[in-house]
């Protein structure tokens, strides 16, 4: 409960931080493109961070990491707060880049500490392990969701900077209650914490996983992080003023909509998947299946977009409807790899494993953001989803394999 509360801050406000960022430099006219960039070395720094979080909370403890991915965040939002708005477009993407990969360091140290730590303090009957997962993920999931709302409207009503500001000031005090009153319990150093060898995993399950993780992530991301946030902000915006500041309000409504629906299929997967198997085996052969269910959804709507050529009122309504179908199917996916990955890993190499599995999800959505971009750029909503359609597949035909180990 004590990892869950601090994990839950911390993902309040990289929810609230990734929207901030979307929604106040698309308003300073930068390109999709441009945009995608700003995301890119917060995705790069959850490759590396992943693989050196398993090592050092290995080396170092749990505790440790969770200590030190939330003071890192207040650092990246202390130093985003110092953005010029005179610096040239240049000189921002690099400097917000910068900023954004410290937030990215610090998501991923918390991530890994809270993820190891059910683990290794869950119970030990069949279900337990799964049931906490789930709890955990989609708790965090609901909780970064109501982050996207809350950026949206601290930057409708109170502004950049001052948003920035107080979130900052909130994970200070966070941070010193975690370090107050987070109870003894978290492991400390473990097994084979002075080298680096093993890294990765020598089991093949969870290798398939990881790389199944990969592209799931990106078909997510690759219509989540640009595509359709600008999309529906051009639709939804009539250009003025006040037409941006209530399309903002419209656009984290539904994002954030979007992450607490797939948070809280999530949380209640267990229930959802039913009861009669949460062996190992039967959450594979249900990976497997969820996995497939996946693809049509981002293909239907990629025909649909390229149909009618240009924004209508009835495509926004069937995205609105489709993506909200892709979000139960991939929060089923979601859930079912993260009990995958503790099921599979060893525990007296947890955080390694856990650590490779995420640095997979990492490059998974560095992939998705850069193709997020590209795509919008280059190919508008139709080659956007049709991209999170092929990388839905990929996922698929990887996971099928996992049948076989």
């Amino acid at each position: 409960m004590a990892v869950t509360a601090a994990y839950w801050a911390f993902m309040l406000s990289d929810g609230a931080l990734r929207m901030l960022v979307l929604l106040h430099f698309n308003a300073l006219g930068f390109t999709p493109l441009q945009l995608a960039w700003l995301f890119v070395l917060y995705e790069v720094a959850g490759i590396i961070t992943n693989l050196a979080a398993g090592w050092l909370a290995a080396r170092f403890g749990l505790a440790a990491t969770l200590y030190a991915g939330l003071a890192l965040q207040i650092a990246a939002l202390g130093a985003l707060a110092q953005l010029d708005p005179d610096w040239t477009i240049a000189a921002s993407v690099v400097f917000v880049m910068a900023v954004q990969g410290v937030s990215g360091v610090a998501k991923d140290l918390s991530k890994m500490s809270s993820k190891s730590a059910v683990k290794l303090l869950a119970p030990a009957q069949e279900g337990a392990l799964f049931r906490w997962v789930a709890l955990l993920t989609g708790s965090k999931n609901a909780v970064k969701g109501a982050g996207f709302f809350l950026g949206a409207a601290l930057l409708a009503t109170a502004g950049f900077q001052a948003a920035v500001w107080g979130m900052a000031g909130v994970l200070v005090v966070i941070l010193a209650a975690v370090l107050l009153f987070l109870p003894e319990g978290l492991p400390g150093r473990m097994k084979g914490a002075d080298t680096w060898s093993g890294w990765r995993s020598h089991d093949p399950r969870v290798n398939r996983l990881s790389l199944a993780r990969l592209f799931l992530f990106g078909a997510r991301d690759v219509w989540f992080v640009v595509g359709i946030p600008i999309y529906f902000q051009a639709v939804l915006s009539d250009g003025t003023a006040e037409g941006r500041r209530e399309a903002f309000f419209l656009v984290g409504g539904f994002m954030a909509l979007w992450i607490i629906g797939y948070g809280a299929v999530q949380a209640f997967a267990p229930a959802l998947l039913g009861r009669e198997g949460q062996s190992e085996q039967a959450i594979t052969r249900k990976a497997i299946l969820w996995a497939g269910g996946l693809v049509p959804i981002p293909a239907v709507l990629a025909l649909a977009a390229a149909f009618a050529d240009a924004p209508a009122p009835w495509l926004t309504g069937l995205l609105v409807v489709g993506l909200l179908i892709f979000g139960f199917v991939f929060a089923l996916n979601s859930a079912v790899h993260s009990y995958l990955i503790l099921a599979f890993g060893a525990a007296d190499r947890i955080t390694r494993d856990v650590g490779f599995y995420y640095m997979a999800n990492a490059a998974g959505r560095l992939l998705g953001t850069l193709l997020s971009g590209v795509s919008y750029q280059f190919g508008g909503l139709p080659l956007c989803l049709a991209t999170a359609g092929v990388m839905a597949a990929a996922s698929w035909l990887i996971a099928r394999r996992l049948a076989h180990l």
